[in-house]
């Protein structure tokens, strides 16, 4: 499942190193926006929280939600082609 995790992080940008790591970590990732991250993961957005939880400070924001269908967007052919390869293909109709 592609999980997507929006961060909006008030701190200084080098507090925050443990933060991406433990962003790497959840899964296969990717990361072309300033803050969201997409990571393809097993793990409940409940799990990846609790694995940021320790990372984040008391104002910052983090929301974590799958990505499901239908979704749009203005992104790269690079991006599309990232979430495509990992998206669970739509059931035919009868």
């Amino acid at each position: 499942m592609i999980l997507i995790v929006t961060l909006d992080l008030r701190g200084p940008a080098t507090a925050y190193d443990p933060l991406y790591q433990a962003l790497k970590g959840q899964g296969r990732w990717w990361h072309y926006m300033r803050w969201t991250w997409l990571v393809d993961t097993q793990r409940t957005p409940d799990e990846v929280v609790d694995a940021l939880k320790p990372h984040v400070q008391s104002n910052d924001r983090v929301l974590v939600s799958p990505l499901v269908r239908p979704y749009q967007g203005l992104l790269t052919k690079e991006a599309w082609d990232w979430i495509r390869a990992r998206m669970p293909r739509p059931k035919e109709a009868s």
